[in-house]
């Protein structure tokens, strides 16, 4: 199957499905395209990237967590230090089983990466040769019954937050050497930020070529 058999599957899908559809200007791929899964209030933002020279379908999603809920960590992780270990030993454990690659941003400290966690991306791929609908469809399930696990741990746990996205230390870090000047060649992690407490990106602790 070429990559455009597989983006013209992709667009008729999501289509018959009726989820939400944005174009991104992304040069490294065949297509690239933000969805809305599921519909409705529960929907959270999805990239859905055929990146060329690969043979695979990337799907990804990146949560911000909201700042009341990373100052409530922080008051725990310096109450308890061995109850916030725990948690965050938890959280990974369960990112772990839920069958999906993931990646977690802890706020710095020095050198350090002490937390408290503030941002979080699951993603999954699916590779030509063994792609369909159903597959398609129940990896999106699958990332978003992911995230929501997290969620509602971190809600359970910290509160619902104030409504307002957290800072992401990686992310300010990254923003700083891009700023400066360099030689080097100019990278793509431009991020969109699509809900109060989630964050999109794919570039950034996401890179299908990563996949063997």
């Amino acid at each position: 199957m070429t990559p455009n058999e597989v983006v013209s599957l992709v667009r008729k899908w999501l289509d018959e499905e009726r989820l939400f559809v944005k174009e991104q200007n992304d040069p490294r791929a065949h297509t690239h395209v933000l969805i809305k899964y599921p519909q409705g209030k529960q929907g959270h933002m999805f990239a859905v990237v055929v990146p060329k020279n690969r043979d695979l379908v990337a799907i990804s999603s990146m949560t911000r967590v909201d700042e009341g809920q990373q100052d409530e960590m922080a008051k725990h992780m310096q109450e308890d230090k061995d109850g916030w270990a725990e948690w965050i030993h938890e959280a990974r454990l369960q990112l772990i089983n839920s069958a999906v690659d993931w990646g977690i941003h802890m706020g710095h400290k020095s050198n350090k990466k002490p937390g408290p966690l503030q941002a979080f991306n699951v993603s999954l791929p699916i590779w030509f040769d063994g792609i369909t609908k159903n597959e398609f469809m129940h990896s999106l399930r699958r990332l978003w019954l992911a995230k929501l696990g997290i969620i509602h741990e971190i809600k359970y746990s910290y509160g619902p937050g104030v409504g307002k996205p957290g800072p992401v230390d990686d992310w300010e870090k990254s923003k700083s050497a891009r700023a400066e000047p360099s030689h080097s060649k100019p990278t793509e992690q431009e991020s969109i930020e699509v809900e109060f407490d989630e964050k999109m990106s794919f570039g950034t602790s996401f890179d299908p070529s990563e996949w063997a």
